[in-house]
């Protein structure tokens, strides 16, 4: 596999580790370029906030989509101006907003959330220009609504216009709509991307004042299992400039956001595990990984799926579990045997499983396994205070050549 030297060097000074690819965020990152044009990208900082990351894809030009008050700050001490941070999350405190005022863009995701908003730039004696989640009247898959937790449903939202309208300290400048992340079908989001410009125009037209931004959110998928065909951007893409054009008199100027999601640095990061230790048990072997379970939690979780559901291919529930095949399993050896084993942690509980009854090529006590698709919504996910054990070491491979430890 790449970097198999670079992985075996680091094995010798880390148990566990999880290793990200520069030259592959760049890659990702100016393929959206590329293929969107006159779309702004807005790096979802809750998949990876690991600093040479983040920095690396800032670097693109990227702004930021920040889920808490502490991604604001990231984005912050990275240097983004206020125009480039939106910071979108439900269940906002004052504090977080009295605070994030002063560097992002607040997205409003509740109705009582605008009002927080109002209260505290009343006090402030300032005109704060908000966006606000919309809890639309269709899906990814149905041109009709559903409930959720995220966003004001948009009839509660227009009828609620005139009196949003009249608050002397909010002024609604954009909207951002996110519905379903891992998409890996064009043709879904072309659709879904057509009903948010219709949403877009008749959100104009009640605001009676031209939108400064729409946020299309995310949506943007990645291909974990072999089966899947990846996303096709650059049919993707220009579709979206096609409806841009269509739409350009009513959104002269309009940014166009779409939030990265994992799509910029997913496929980044593999997690690398040492074997600690291997035992037979009633002619079961065993090899014992470091930091499985509390270390990339993702690919334990499988074994937890396949053991409660009877479908054949359970239904995803991001950012958990993605599918029964996501990740790769790959020794890091030149033996050439086979042998059935079961992969457990170092946790002192039963539960830490990463697979059962898989075949691979034999491994020893010292050997490594390398775990692929590890570069968003890992590290961030993995419950590493469980039994106070060292967390993986997480490094970044510049595409210098060089190892960043931080």
């Amino acid at each position: 596999m790449k970097n198999q030297s670079i992985i075996l060097e680091q094995a010798q000074k880390y148990d566990s580790f999880y290793l990200y690819d520069e030259s592959i965020i760049l890659q990702y990152t100016n393929q959206l370029k590329e293929c969107f044009p006159n779309v702004e990208f807005l790096y979802s900082l809750k998949t990876n906030p690991y600093p040479q990351v983040v920095k690396t894809v800032f670097s693109q030009g990227f702004g930021a989509d920040a889920a808490s008050l502490e991604e604001v700050r990231i984005s912050h001490r990275n240097g983004l101006p206020k125009d480039k941070i939106y910071y979108s999350a439900p269940g906002k405190s004052m504090d977080d907003i009295t605070e994030a005022l002063e560097y992002s863009v607040i997205i409003a995701d509740s109705l009582g959330e605008i009002y927080k908003i109002q209260d505290i730039a009343q006090k402030q004696d300032i005109i704060v220009p908000i966006g606000v989640r919309i809890n639309p009247n269709f899906t990814f898959y149905a041109q009709e609504g559903i409930p959720a937790k995220f966003g004001i449903d948009e009839e509660i939202f227009f009828n609620q216009m005139k009196e949003l309208k009249s608050l002397p300290n909010i002024k609604i400048v954009g909207i951002h709509v996110h519905s379903q992340s891992q998409e890996l079908n064009a043709d879904i989001l072309k659709t879904y991307y057509t009903n948010m410009f219709q949403l877009a125009q008749t959100v104009q037209e009640k605001l009676e004042a031209p939108l400064e931004f729409i946020n299309l959110g995310s949506g943007l998928g990645i291909p974990y299992a072999p089966e899947d065909a990846p996303l096709d951007v650059i049919q993707l893409g220009k579709f979206t400039a096609n409806l841009l054009q269509q739409y350009q008199s009513f959104f002269p100027k309009t940014r166009i956001f779409i939030e990265t999601g994992r799509y910029a640095v997913g496929k980044s990061g593999i997690y690398v595990t040492k074997v600690m230790d291997k035992k037979i048990s009633r002619g079961v072997t065993y090899i014992i990984l470091k930091n499985t379970l509390n270390g990339f939690i993702r690919p334990s979780l499988i074994p937890f799926v396949k053991g409660y559901s009877s479908q054949e291919n359970p239904l995803s529930n991001e950012p958990l579990f993605t599918g029964k095949n996501a990740f790769e399993l790959i020794p890091i050896t030149n033996e050439t045997k086979n042998e059935t084993v079961i992969l457990v942690g170092n946790l002192c509980t039963g539960s830490d499983i990463i697979a059962k009854d898989i075949t691979l090529p034999t491994l020893h006590v010292g050997d490594v396994l390398a775990i692929t698709n590890a570069g968003s919504y890992a590290a961030v996910l993995s419950p590493m205070q469980f039994s106070s054990q060292i967390p993986p070491a997480q490094l970044f491979l510049t595409v210098s050549g060089s190892i960043i430890s931080m």
